[in-house]
């Protein structure tokens, strides 16, 4: 071998390298701008559960130093034990498990029966009527707030022995406004496409019909999309609080987010709003956690498709 051979295959070792550095330089650069991100969005989080087990007195003097995320001090569970003499969290509970359970449940199979006729059958108009649904996603809630309170207060009521008009201070004024999603109906919509049309087409050369390759076929194969709109309904299901305020006035039908409404009267415990929410928030961390995987295949196969 020359000189020359053993100078180029010098510099062939060494490109490897000189590339590498570069990578490891952007690599370390991205987890601590993604440690900081955490961070900024995990505070809040950490400053509740922390200030949970404070007394009112010592949470205001950790206030302005890094005491406020730190557990040191005088820490009690006073402020838990607190918020089931303040408030009948038990009711307040199984109503927002209710209310969001069946609207979830209900959501599914409204939103991906929906999404399915859209998908598969081949009909006028439905590219149509999907941008319809769409469109519905930039009007904001508060806009259509009032024109369905009258409308949901005209409806006629079965209270168990005779029909009355109006749905206020009931279950269903909760539920049946938000089974049907734009959002959710456009997940399944995108993720139905993603599914072979040749599955459909053996389906019916074996009698199959729309119903069955629905239930059979379709569904089956979107265990991801049907884990991202079930988190995707039921967060919006749990944290309503504008709606169940105006539609509701009994405790024994009104959910937990009302509930804070509770601690702001008499004798504020900001200990005890904490303990409150830091409550309520394990559902929604629980439900994230166990269907963590799904959601992120769901969004990485089908909810960034155009």
């Amino acid at each position: 071998m020359t000189v020359t051979d053993l100078e180029a295959a010098r510099r062939a070792e060494a490109r490897p390298a000189v590339r590498r550095t570069p990578h490891r330089v952007r690599a370390g650069a991205l987890l601590v701008f993604k440690t900081l991100l955490a961070l900024v969005f995990g505070l809040p989080l950490v400053f509740m559960i922390v200030s949970s087990f404070k007394p009112d007195l010592q949470i205001f003097a950790d206030l302005g130093s890094p005491a406020a995320f730190l557990p040191i001090g005088d820490l009690t569970l006073d402020n838990y034990l607190g918020v089931f003499d303040r408030v009948p969290f038990a009711q307040f509970l199984l109503n927002s498990i209710m209310i969001s359970a069946v609207t979830v449940a209900l959501g599914l199979v409204v939103n991906s029966m929906a999404a399915f006729a859209m998908s598969r059958m081949r009909m006028p108009g439905r590219k149509v009527a999907l941008g319809v649904i769409l469109a519905t996603l930039i009007v904001p809630f508060e806009v259509m707030a009032l024109p369905m309170l009258w409308w949901v207060n005209q409806l006629p009521y079965f209270d168990g022995s005779e029909f009355v008009q109006g749905w206020l201070d009931t279950y269903p004024v909760q539920i049946v406004p938000f089974i049907a999603s734009a959002f959710s109906i456009f997940l399944f919509y995108q993720y139905f496409e993603s599914i072979p049309r040749e599955l459909d087409e053996a389906a019916r050369v074996d009698g199959a019909g729309w119903f069955r390759i629905y239930v059979s076929i379709v569904m089956p194969l979107s265990g991801p999309a049907v884990a991202t709109a079930a988190i995707l309904t039921f967060l919006p299901a749990w944290n309503q609080y504008l709606w169940p305020l105006m539609v509701t006035q009994s405790e024994s039908v009104r959910p937990v987010m009302v509930g804070i409404d509770y601690f702001k009267q008499l004798n504020v415990s900001w200990g005890q709003i904490m303990a409150y929410a830091s409550i309520i928030t394990v559902p929604v961390l629980a439900l994230f956690i166990a269907f963590q995987r799904a959601f992120v295949s769901s969004i990485a196969s089908s909810g960034v498709k155009g």
